[in-house]
């Protein structure tokens, strides 16, 4: 017991000494293949594989809320092929008009709005004085085409904290045309 506390401690200590570059390149080495009956091999280990794994669970349940609101408003888009490429942090889904109807809990994590602080109000709530104008206008130009596009826009967190934040949105459309928007969001750059 005693030569196996040694060795977690010098494990340990040695992926504590790893570049972000070199632990990221010998990672997938160290994934134990079952957490149930390994032990405590090395917290930092199990702890990250938990997290990841809490982490994917929620965005498969965020994608299971949007896949219910897409059947209740008779989506036609195909959401596994918007979801399968895109990597994001938040999502937000708002009418016509842009008032956003739902968010999930990425956007709390990425602004610090909870979702009652959001619904009902714009996206452009997020936004501020060092938003650019240009990026604004993008951003309804492209809205208007009803095509899906990306952009990158300087938001405000609640604690007026500024972020860059890329935005890929995607109008959704059932049989009668155009019913809503769904934004994927993800901070960038900082």
């Amino acid at each position: 017991m005693k030569h196996e506390l040694s060795n977690m401690m010098c494990l340990d200590i040695y992926l504590s000494s790893l570049s972000a570059h070199e632990y990221k390149r010998i990672h997938p080495e160290l994934q134990p293949v079952n957490t149930q009956n390994t032990g405590l091999i090395s917290w930092d280990i199990i702890s990250d594989s938990y997290t990841k794994k809490l982490e994917n669970l929620r965005l498969a349940c965020d994608k299971e809320k949007v896949k219910a609101f897409a059947r209740k408003a008779r989506w036609e888009n195909k959401l596994d092929a918007i979801f399968k490429n895109e990597t994001f942090e938040a999502i937000i889904i708002t009418n016509l008009e842009q008032k956003i109807l739902w968010v999930n809990s990425g956007f709390t994590t990425m602004t610090g709005y909870t979702k009652k602080d959001a619904l009902n109000k714009t996206p452009n709530f997020l936004q501020g004085q060092q938003t650019s104008k240009e990026t604004k206008k993008n951003i309804r130009k492209n809205l208007n085409n009803l095509k899906p596009f990306t952009e990158i826009v300087t938001n405000y967190r609640k604690d007026k904290s500024t972020y860059a934040c890329e935005v890929k949105i995607f109008p959704m459309y059932n049989a009668l045309g155009v019913t809503h928007f769904l934004a994927l969001e993800k901070q960038v750059g900082q």
